[in-house]
């Protein structure tokens, strides 16, 4: 009798016991991860509140970028992309300045070759005595190696002559002398006029390349610069090939920079070099590198 009632007790305690042992079963992986996301939520606001950094943003439903962190990128792409067009269009445009730099020394080029081809004239023969004495300065006339014609007083237009005539060269020596004369008296509206007529009167003598120098530096010693500017560079392209054509290059960039404009005097003391190179008198090859340093040429 005791042996079934122990039977019967044993039987009621694991019927009681099986429901409680039901609801002790191990949670599913959902459930676990679940609860996992539940606890990290509850960690972050603890130690970050609304300052959540946005590698979690996976585990809420904040998204990754916030507005205004996306308009700040949007600002500064825009401002990257402003600055590249910029250093495009810079490039562009000095592209185009160094294509007609080029294109301009080419055609100068050019234009010194088919003068020099087109303009092949035997030279006025010159003795001993014609030859420039170093002593003097640069543009002084030489003495002449026979009598000078009679002057003509006050008159500083000089009677026209042509190549060939008796006494052209003599003639022509005179009238450049009275100009030159005159500029270093520094009487220079008199010593232009007088120097512009040689030239003029006398087409084809040596002393032409001479007289139309002279008038620039006449101009560049008076402080008309421009003016100055013309009168050489006309020299210098009317005559590659006259004697003081190089001059008239090198005086050209002295009245560019007393225009206040460096690049274009550098400008013609590279055609001064790249023209006549060692052909340079020595005078000029002297005061070349102090010109050049002045303007700051590269």
């Amino acid at each position: 009798m005791r042996l079934r009632n122990l039977v019967f007790a044993a039987t009621l305690c694991a019927t009681a016991l099986t429901p409680a042992y039901s609801q002790r079963r191990e949670p599913t992986p959902e459930q676990r991860i679940d609860r996992l996301e539940r606890g990290l939520r509850q960690v972050q606001d603890r130690v970050y509140g609304r300052n959540r950094p946005a590698d979690t943003a996976g585990f809420v439903d904040d998204p990754a970028v916030t507005q205004s962190g996306l308009a700040m990128i949007t600002s500064r792409l825009d401002s990257i992309e402003q600055q590249m067009n910029a250093i495009v269009r810079t490039s562009e445009e000095n592209s185009n300045r160094v294509s007609t730099l080029e294109a301009e020394l080419a055609r100068m080029r050019a234009e010194l070759q088919r003068r020099s081809a087109a303009e092949e004239r035997p030279a006025a023969p010159v003795d001993e005595a014609s030859i420039t004495d170093p002593a003097r300065p640069d543009d002084e006339p030489p003495t002449p190696s026979r009598p000078r014609v009679e002057s003509r007083g006050n008159d500083s237009t000089p009677k026209s002559a042509r190549p060939g005539d008796a006494d052209f060269a003599a003639a022509g020596e005179e009238a450049y002398d009275r100009g030159y004369q005159l500029w270093t008296q520094k009487r220079y509206d008199q010593a232009i006029t007088a120097l512009r007529a040689m030239a003029s009167s006398f087409p084809g003598h040596r002393r032409v390349s001479w007289a139309n120098n002279l008038v620039g530096r006449a101009m560049l010693d008076k402080g008309e610069y421009r003016a100055a500017a013309e009168a050489l560079l006309a020299n210098y392209r009317s005559d590659p090939q006259g004697e003081r054509a190089a001059d008239s290059l090198y005086y050209l960039g002295q009245a560019s920079f007393k225009l206040r404009q460096p690049e274009q005097a550098c400008k013609a003391y590279a055609e001064l070099e790249n023209v006549y190179g060692q052909s340079l008198r020595s005078e000029l090859r002297r005061l070349l590198p102090a010109a050049k340093t002045e303007a700051k040429c590269r």
